[in-house]
């Protein structure tokens, strides 16, 4: 995938005078999940429609908007609320606020996401720590030609979700006396919510959640150089395993209920990473 790099440089350039320079950790808020943001000390805000070439996220639940800021003396880049395929972008608009985190300096990336549970052991309101992903999207964000001075034509996924992170989040978890769960993640385009025919198969094939995001941010991410740690927050049984509707404003609501666990985890990494 080619980025136009004229664009790249316009916006990182006016994302860099707005948020005060470069930073060290970049973070991307899922759904329900941007309270975080408010949470960063000395905080500066730009919101993509201001940004040159940005797209407008239209999803409730994300508020649309970078924020730069510190997390116990480290200076953070927080997306606060993603852009999905499933709004009728491209991967070139999906992923430019992550290409400019990274031009911005950054090198170690937490991605964030609401999911549903296929694992019948996980229940609404759980974390999970991403250890792997199964990519159903049908596509992947490098199909096309390669920028070789950004990274390789064929990245590695072996440590995608890097290992040392994965254990400074669960020794995290524990010092901060959270239950943090571990699974595969797995990612489909949406909008539609899974059929119980389809969580079955994912089950089959070792998913322990699904959703519509994350994974196109990740293989880029692995392009690039970048270490990621993936959370992701249980919102929902999937569907087979309740016989209750799939809502997205109780997903929202779901996820929205747990920000003090969420922000103390994340805060707690960062800090330590």
């Amino acid at each position: 995938m080619l980025f136009d790099e004229h664009k790249v440089a316009e916006a990182t350039d006016a994302v860099r005078a707005r948020l005060g320079g470069d930073a060290d950790v970049g973070v991307i808020l899922g759904t329900g999940l941007g309270t975080f943001a408010d949470r960063l000390e000395k905080p500066a805000a730009f919101p993509y429609a201001e940004i040159p070439h940005f797209a407008a996220s239209t999803v409730p639940g994300h508020k649309g908007r970078l924020v730069g800021g510190l997390v116990g003396g480290r200076r953070v880049i927080v997306q606060q609320g993603r852009l999905h395929l499933y709004e009728g972008l491209g991967f070139d608009q999906v992923l430019l606020p992550l290409r400019v985190m990274h031009e911005l300096g950054v090198q170690t990336l937490i991605v964030t996401n609401a999911a549903g549970g296929v694992n019948a052991d996980f229940a609404p309101g759980d974390l999970m720590l991403i250890t792997d992903h199964i990519n159903m999207m049908g596509t992947n964000p490098l199909i096309g030609p390669n920028n070789d001075a950004l990274g390789p034509r064929f990245p590695d996924m072996s440590n995608a979700y890097d290992r040392e992170l994965r254990d400074l989040a669960l020794d995290a978890a524990r010092d901060l006396g959270i239950e943090l769960k571990q699974g595969v993640y797995l990612a489909v385009t949406g909008p539609s919510y899974e059929t119980a025919a389809e969580v079955r198969a994912f089950r089959t094939l070792g998913a322990d959640a699904v959703g519509m995001s994350t994974v196109p941010e990740v293989i880029y991410s692995q392009s690039l150089g970048m270490r990621v740690l993936g959370l992701s927050v249980i919102a929902n049984r999937a569907v087979g395993l309740s016989d209750q509707p799939l809502i997205h404003d109780e997903v929202i609501r779901i996820v929205a209920a747990h920000p003090g666990r969420v922000a103390a985890l994340l805060a707690r990494v960062i800090t330590t990473t």
